[in-house]
This record gives C-alpha cells, sequence and structure tokens, in this order.
C-alpha cells in the first residue's frame, strides 16, 4: 500500500475524537461560539459589566457598608424614629427614610438581596417549567393534554394580580419574610417556560438523531436529558436572563405594597415603600427615592441587554426583525 493511500487514514484516526484528548470541561463549538459573542458585543459586554458591578458590590457588602448587628445584617440600621427623612450627611452618604434608615445600607445590602431573589426564583420557575413541559411534549397524548390544561388555568390569571392574592395569604400563614413573596412568583411564572420548552421539544424529538437513539433502546430519561433538552433549551435560557431582572422588579412591587420583605429588611422594594408617604416631598428629599431607584433600573437593564443579546445569537433573524 502506498504512502498517499495511507496518509488519508492516519489524519482522520488523529483528528478522530476517540483520538482527542479528553478534557474534563470540554465545550463545545456552539457555547465557545456563544461565549466569544456575548463577550465582544457591545450590549451583552455592558451588560456583564453591570451585573459584574453588583456581584461585586454584593460580594463586598460587609466591607462597604459594615452590619452594626452582625448577627441580622439583613436589617438597615436607623437612628431614632423620626418620620422625616434627613438629607445625605457624613455619617449617613445616601441620607435616611422615614424612620431614620440609612438609605446606603440599605441599597448595598439589598443587592444580596436582588441576586438571592431573582436567582431562586427564576431557577425555581424555570426548573418546574422545563419539569411539566417535557414530559408534556416528550410523552404527548393524554398526560400532554392534563399539562398543557393545567398551564392554560394558571396563565389565566394576571399575574401580578394573582401573585399579590397568594402572597397575602400565604403572609397570612407562614409569617413576614421573603418567603411568601418568592413562592407567590414561583406559583405563577413557571407555565411561561413550560410552554415554551414543550414547543422546541416538539421539534427537536423528530429530529434523526432522536430516532437513532430510541432505536439503540436508549432509556427515555438518557434521551430527554443528553439529546433533547440540549439542543431544545437555549430559547428558555433567554427568557431567563431576561426574567432574573423582572422578578427583581415584580418582587419590588410586592415588597412596596407590604407584601414582600418584612419592614427594615434590606430590599429595594421596601426602600422605595419608605418613600412613598413623602412623593410630594421629593423635590426636598429626592435621595429616598433616587438611590434606590437607580440601582432597580440598571439591575433590571444589566439582565435585559445580556437577554437581548443572548437571543439574537441564538437566532440571529430576531437582530434585524426590531
Amino acid at each position: 500500500m502506498s504512502e498517499s493511500s495511507t496518509q488519508p487514514t492516519a489524519l482522520a484516526k488523529e483528528a478522530s475524537p476517540e483520538a482527542r484528548p479528553k478534557s474534563r470541561f470540554y465545550v463545545d463549538d456552539r457555547t465557545r461560539f456563544v461565549i466569544k459573542q456575548m463577550l465582544t458585543r457591545p450590549t451583552s459586554l455592558a451588560g456583564l459589566i453591570i451585573i459584574l458591578g453588583f456581584v461585586l458590590v454584593a460580594v463586598l457588602a460587609p466591607v462597604l457598608a459594615p452590619p452594626a448587628n452582625p448577627a441580622d445584617p439583613w436589617q438597615i440600621p436607623h437612628d431614632g424614629y423620626s418620620a422625616e427623612p434627613s438629607l445625605p450627611s457624613e455619617e449617613h452618604p445616601f441620607g435616611t427614610t422615614q424612620g431614620q434608615y440609612d438609605v446606603y445600607y440599605g441599597v448595598i445590602w439589598g443587592t444580596r438581596t436582588a441576586f438571592r431573589v431573582g436567582l431562586i426564583i427564576t431557577g425555581a420557575t424555570m426548573l418546574i417549567g422545563l419539569t411539566v413541559g417535557s414530559l408534556a411534549a416528550y410523552y404527548g397524548g393524554i398526560l400532554d393534554d392534563i399539562l398543557m390544561r393545567v398551564v392554560e388555568i394558571v396563565q389565566a390569571f394576571p399575574f401580578l394580580l394573582a401573585a399579590l392574592t397568594l402572597a397575602s395569604i400565604l403572609r397570612s400563614r407562614i409569617g413576614i419574610g421573603l418567603v411568601a413573596g418568592m413562592i407567590a412568583l414561583i406559583a405563577f411564572g413557571w407555565p411561561t417556560y413550560a410552554r415554551l420548552i414543550r414547543g422546541d421539544i416538539l421539534v427537536v424529538k423528530q429530529q434523526d438523531y432522536v430516532t437513532a437513539a430510541r432505536a439503540l433502546g436508549a432509556r427515555d430519561s438518557r434521551i430527554l436529558i443528553r439529546h433533547i433538552l440540549p439542543n431544545a433549551i437555549f430559547p428558555t435560557l433567554v427568557i431567563a436572563s431576561m426574567d432574573i431582572g423582572s422578578y427583581v422588579l415584580n418582587f419590588a412591587a410586592l415588597s412596596f405594597l407590604g407584601l414582600g420583605a418584612e419592614p427594615g429588611y434590606a430590599d429595594w422594594g421596601q426602600m422605595i415603600s419608605f418613600a412613598r408617604n413623602w412623593i410630594p416631598a421629593l423635590a426636598r428629599y429626592p435621595h429616598i427615592l433616587m438611590y434606590p431607584g437607580i440601582a432597580i433600573l440598571l439591575f433590571v437593564m444589566g439582565w435585559n441587554l445580556v437577554g437581548d443579546a443572548f437571543r439574537d445569537i441564538i437566532d440571529p433573524r430576531l437582530a434585524g426583525s426590531r
């Protein structure tokens, strides 16, 4: 056999997946492309910088705003109980709200609350939605009909109004705190993910590689987790990246209405709630609304910029549709 005839075989063997060094942290080409695009696009880069800034503030919160009570750092320190806010000073850089709660401390430690609320609610709603939507799409039939009717019933309720109602009920049962508001938002947030992942799985499960895996005798759980979900989950991740900011905004609305964080808890919505009695006097005390409002604005904008860029990367056709 000639040298020319053996060379392609040797090259093919060298380039085969079995011949490549196996890495524990192997990243496929699509994921590598998405990461590269996220780090080079101006919109996604701006969003990532904003989010990274909030991450640093959350991590350095004990340094930037040392807690007066280390046993309960989430409680905003306050000097006295005067109803009238005070202007920014050397002791209180952002001033105080009614009740003399320190705005600077509330904004800094409220960053940790925002990440906790946003990530937990988004993670829980996505997990429930993925489970329901995946089972409905993969098995179909009567299971699909039952699960989708449940989804439609839950979606029939106005989201924020239903969350307000459930939060008020849970608050009387389990007491004051973050849990009631978070459960309420989770209970009415998961159907969006269920419907989205169901539609994507209905398309992906018709692909040849899924048919081949089923013909080889692979279990349903393996087919769904290893072959279908990785190829159907990207649109769901786009929505999830945007929903982190949206859920923080919705939870701030619950706190503003007294159904989220307890009074005095480091939460941006709680800080704005302290300002509502002084709205006619905002020209004199703009700090009570300005600083927590800017924090919410930047946090939501950062996640929206990342999600917007992520969507355009996944489906470039959408970039020119706006």
